[in-house]
């Protein structure tokens, strides 16, 4: 009875595991195979690799260029995210008062509000700053909207609750500023922590869509999302050449992932004690 329960136990991982895995491996196959071919269903290892590489880099999208947009805006946004971020929940937990926990509360409460309904707002002011720096159709205009988010502050806030505040007395007695007690007492024990961080506001920013779409209106200036949603609003989208795309704007996250996987468990789990 026991071996059969642990068998069925395995047969229901595995069935979830391939439901899991197939989607990936079937757009793996497309990419080898032409349009026709993909439509029909086919399932197999095909030809037309090479060809749909060429013609990716060949179209007028601009591939190349969109991963290079892409490439700049989530690496600035991971490391000027994870700074703001992690000082501010450093500082909502280290220098407590009740003006600061009302203003954490209001901050978790602005959680529950829908993207969508900030759009229109985050337009009109980015509208009046047009021939900026940081005006529409700049990346910075991408940018600035997740640079410091509710999620990550209260993420690293929940991670400092297990900091030992002990090594912050003790750094001010041995004459340190409060600037250095972060930077050379809290950041270095928060690896872990920054890691899972870093995963998750790199995923969120290279997979943006809505708002580059409505912030980013020159061709020359397109994120991998914008360009494989143009591949598939033409008339006659190419699906070989697609999954090609998919493919390579899937490697940059999944790479990060995987490197990254241990710091990230542990930094989730440390987030919650």
């Amino acid at each position: 009875m026991k071996t059969l329960s642990l068998t069925l136990k395995y047969l229901f991982l595995a069935i979830l595991a391939f439901i899991s895995i197939f989607p990936f491996v079937w757009m793996i196959l497309g990419m080898t195979n032409q349009t026709f071919d993909i439509v029909a269903g086919k399932i197999m290892i095909g030809d037309q690799l090479v060809i749909n590489f060429q013609n990716l880099f060949a179209s007028d999208l601009n591939f190349t260029r969109a991963l290079g947009n892409s490439a700049v805006i989530a690496v600035i946004t991971t490391v000027f995210a994870l700074l703001f971020s992690s000082m501010a929940g450093y500082g909502f937990e280290i220098y407590r008062t009740k003006t600061k926990d009302r203003i954490f509360n209001i901050l978790l409460l602005s959680m529950m509000v829908p993207f969508a309904a900030l759009m229109i707002p985050l337009y009109r002011m980015f509208s009046k700053l047009s021939g900026t720096p940081i005006g529409i159709n700049t990346f910075a205009v991408v940018i600035l909207p997740s640079v410091c988010t509710a999620f990550l502050i209260f993420f690293f806030r929940q991670n400092i609750k297990a900091f030992p505040k002990e090594l912050v007395e003790a750094a001010r007695i041995d004459g340190l500023n409060e600037l250095n007690i972060f930077l050379r007492v809290y950041m270095p024990t928060a690896k872990n922590t920054y890691a899972a961080a870093a995963i998750i506001t790199f995923m969120n920013s290279w997979n943006n869509y809505l708002w580059p779409l409505v912030a980013l209106q020159s061709p020359d200036k397109r994120t991998v999302p914008l360009v494989l949603s143009a591949m598939g609003a033409s008339y006659t989208p190419d699906y070989g050449m697609m999954m090609c795309g998919i493919v390579i704007a899937t490697l940059p996250t999944a790479i990060i992932f995987f490197v990254l996987q241990k710091q990230f468990v542990q930094g989730m789990l440390g987030s919650v004690k």
